[in-house]
């Protein structure tokens, strides 16, 4: 379970999951309504996502800075080139481990916390 999210995955992702409710999928806000459980299961160390979640926040941070890598200011189409990757990447890499995050849940939740008693 250890897979590092790769940019092709999240840009996969997010395709299937605007295709979601035609197949069958998760739909949008059982994954966005899986968010906060999935940063509490990370932040109690029961689920494997903390590298990805500093990933997404990286990302989310890097496009509400004013401060950017390419500024729109003097290259205009191109400063906006990166921040729309970034922004397609992170609704790509959130739908996929909201994904990888509500299939965690529905294996675990079968088990029951415990010991067997001889």
């Amino acid at each position: 379970m250890a897979r590092t999210l790769k940019r092709g995955a999240a840009f996969v992702a997010l395709g299937r999951a605007l295709t979601a409710g035609a197949r069958g999928g998760p739909s949008l806000g059982a994954r966005i309504g899986a968010l906060p459980r999935m940063i509490a299961a990370t932040a109690r160390g029961r689920y494997d996502g903390g590298l990805r979640l500093a990933m997404m926040t990286a990302a989310t941070a890097y496009i509400v800075s004013p401060v950017d890598a390419v500024p729109e200011l003097f290259l205009t189409v191109f400063g906006l080139i990166d921040d729309a990757v970034m922004v397609t990447w992170l609704a790509g890499a959130v739908l996929a481990e909201t994904e990888r995050f509500l299939e965690w849940e529905a294996r675990t939740s079968t088990v029951v916390p415990g010991h067997v008693v001889p």
